[in-house]
């Protein structure tokens, strides 16, 4: 049965948009201070939101896959199917998905890193960015760990500026590093809350290339 393309980009649509509502309710990107019932529900929306829309066999699918495995908290990973839900949304637009078969076995993506660059060449900085910014923060408390700073606070995560902060002030990384962590953070902000003129294109590029940098030279 030919797909409706229509369709599917307003389910999708519509799942991102309840997202989008729901970050505007919070003071924080990782959600940390709305109700526990409210982040489930959202993180159950866009999960089985990807699950039926995702192509069986799909990059999208085995996307899915490691976003429910690997160890982030909910809130960075409502944000990880978000910017998933955003490349399979493009795929569907663009009809990248007519001639799925040819796309799997091509294996587009191997990483996040080349879901980010991939849509910001597309034009699509927005969602490159969150994806840029969900792995930085995802880093921070892997670095964090690493170097026994605790990530958490009575059961609930540090935010990343308090991590950017400690981390800097056990040396762990330069007083440098520490500031362009807050300018990337602060850019990752404004593409999960909505500000897409808070920032270019151009921008968005360095904040991504800086990030992948600063993971390389600071390994988890």
């Amino acid at each position: 049965m030919p797909i409706n393309t229509q369709a599917v980009l307003d389910q999708i649509d519509q799942a991102l948009a309840e997202w989008q509502q729901l970050l505007a309710q919070s003071h924080h990107d990782d959600m940390s201070n709305l109700p526990q019932h409210k982040i489930s529900q959202m993180l159950n929306r866009l999960a089985s939101t990807m699950d039926r829309l995702a192509p069986p066999g799909s990059h999208h699918e085995r996307s899915l896959a490691d976003i429910l495995a690997r160890p982030l908290f909910d809130g960075d990973r409502i944000n990880h199917l978000a910017g998933a839900l955003l490349a399979l949304r493009r795929d569907y637009e663009m009809g990248y998905l007519q001639s799925f078969k040819e796309l799997v076995h091509a294996d587009i993506f191997v990483s996040f890193w080349e879901m980010a660059d991939h849509l910001h060449s597309l034009n699509y900085k927005d969602a490159a960015a969150v994806i840029a910014g969900s792995l930085l923060e995802q880093h921070l408390r892997e670095l964090a760990s690493k170097n026994q700073i605790p990530i958490d606070i009575s059961g609930r995560p540090k935010k990343a500026e308090a991590l950017n902060a400690e981390l800097a002030g056990q040396a762990v990384y330069s007083k440098l590093d520490q500031k362009g962590i807050t300018s990337w953070l602060g850019l990752r902000n404004d593409a999960a809350h909505g500000n897409y003129g808070g920032y270019t294109t151009s921008q968005a590029r360095f904040m991504i290339d800086a990030v992948r940098d600063f993971m390389t030279r600071y390994p988890a």
